[in-house]
């Protein structure tokens, strides 16, 4: 048996990079340097570590510490009562208060001009104040509600838009090249467009309120949908489909009884990110008035209200933990 006899140099291994590789390296490193300056990195990086020394005893001040201490000395306690003056409620009625609420009267002062000297005095004045222990707890859930709302009809409407985008944006079924082009298009345009920006253009559609919070969110999640619907139908095994394509099946059996039951765990999975995300998301649209809990979130923010701020953070995240509990136990149960 003759061996092939090989130089010690067929035996070397070659380098794990090359001259381009270092060249590319260094060009994304200075493209690197050039945006941190530019988005002021080096700032935060001093700013953060003034705020780590101060907070181990080695710096007296800190800016940053300093906003997060006023922060939370008056988003905390958090804002759980409502007060609301009985003069401005309409048709007040006095015998049918609300659940644990009650009457409050306090006296104020007011500066008000004596006609007689023309000068400021403070006159004392009597309010009558309708005192709820949960009103704002009670309104904040109410809102909170309606924002699990909106997410879910942008999810349901999303997933209901984007099962033709997916099929005609799938190559193996769709032989139409122009209604493969326009599917792809469409779903690269819907998800392109951010959920702010979508839902400032409908708010001056629509209206203030949900109806412009469920269809940025809608239109935005069937770009995403039907994108991941169309990979996981053109990846599906082909022999399923090739043994239904030899009896006959036509390509709607083929997707009921081929291709689903290979991509539906993956369907559901992402769609239980997309409502989990479009719960968030809908906080975000209701800033620029959308509707759900984050137009309370921004009227309250603006008014330097930040213990209500506080409350509807925590009622955020409870919320947001709560579905990815559920989520999580459904995506165990269907897989």
């Amino acid at each position: 048996m003759n061996l092939i006899e090989r130089s010690p140099a067929d035996w070397q291994i070659p380098p794990p990079y090359r001259l381009r590789t270092v060249l590319l390296v260094l060009l994304l490193a200075l493209a690197a340097c050039f945006a941190a300056q530019r988005v002021e990195m080096g700032r935060m990086l001093s700013l953060s570590g003034e705020a780590l020394l101060a907070a181990v005893g080695l710096r007296e001040d800190s800016q940053v510490l300093s906003g997060f201490g006023k922060l939370a000395s008056t988003m905390f306690p958090l804002q759980v009562s409502e007060r609301t003056e009985v003069a401005r409620i309409e048709d007040f009625d006095r015998n049918g208060l609300p659940w644990f609420s009650h009457l409050e009267t306090i006296e104020v002062g007011e500066p008000r001009l004596n006609p007689d000297t023309l000068a400021m005095e403070e006159a004392r004045t009597r309010r009558e104040y309708l005192v709820e222990p949960l009103g704002y707890l009670r309104h904040v859930a109410f809102k909170m509600l309606e924002t699990i709302e909106i997410a879910f009809w942008a999810t349901l409407l999303a997933v209901v838009l984007s099962a033709p985008l997916a099929w005609c944006s799938a190559r193996n079924f769709t032989s139409n090249r122009a209604a493969y082009v326009t599917a792809r298009g469409l779903v690269s345009l819907m998800r392109a467009v951010p959920e702010l920006i979508s839902a400032l253009f409908l708010v001056l559609a629509y209206g203030f309120g949900p109806i412009a919070g469920v269809l940025a969110l809608a239109l935005h999640s069937c770009g995403f949908l039907g994108k991941f619907y169309a990979e996981d139908i053109e990846t599906a095994d082909d022999k399923p489909q090739e043994a239904l394509r030899a009896i006959g099946a036509g390509k709607l059996k083929i997707m009921r009884f081929a291709v689903l039951p290979q991509v539906m765990p993956q369907f559901v999975a992402y769609t239980l990110y997309v409502l989990d995300r479009n719960v968030r998301m809908a906080t975000v649209v209701g800033l620029v008035g959308a509707g759900g809990i984050g137009q309370e979130l921004k009227g309250r923010y603006d008014m330097y209200q930040y213990a209500h701020v506080g409350t509807i953070l925590v009622a955020i995240f409870i919320t947001v933990f709560l579905l990815d509990q559920l989520a999580a136990r459904l995506r165990k149960r269907l897989g």
